[in-house]
């Protein structure tokens, strides 16, 4: 089981949580995960992220998506903060969907507090294998 709580500082709009929850619903199925699980997703605007970024990274500027794996408990596994300014840029930058970009910045993260890395090109290809797995056979799958 994995239960997962929605932080929304962007604005009042309920900005695609179904969406994610189905997403990460069927990651915990492909990844075969048996052990419950608490997910945080918060979502956040540039300035947020980017003092984020800054504060835990050394980088001033926005990103995508920031992951905060939790390593002191083995049900609480982190906190996913996605930038909805950065996926709506990217979104049209990419050119698909923001729900698409959102789905996919919320499936990143949690691999990232699943543990998964893409330091290494190795870490990076069983990664996005990973995510590729988590986003097939859904409206999200990429070509």
């Amino acid at each position: 089981m994995i239960k997962i709580n929605y932080v929304n500082q962007y604005s009042k709009k309920n900005l695609y949580k179904r969406a994610i929850t189905k997403m990460f619903k069927k990651g915990y199925r492909d990844l075969k995960l048996i052990e419950p699980i608490v997910v945080s997703v918060i979502f956040v605007d540039n300035d947020t992220i980017q003092e984020l970024n800054k504060d835990y990274r050394n980088l001033d500027k926005p990103t995508d998506v920031l992951s905060f794996e939790n390593v002191d408990d083995i049900y609480e596994i982190g906190d996913i903060f996605i930038s909805i300014d950065k996926a709506e840029e990217q979104a049209k930058e990419l050119a698909h969907t923001f729900e698409y970009e959102l789905v996919y910045l919320a499936v990143h993260g949690l691999l990232h507090c699943l543990g998964y890395d893409h330091v290494e090109d190795d870490d990076a290809k069983e990664m996005d294998k990973k995510q590729r797995l988590i986003m097939s056979n859904t409206k999200y799958t990429r070509e």
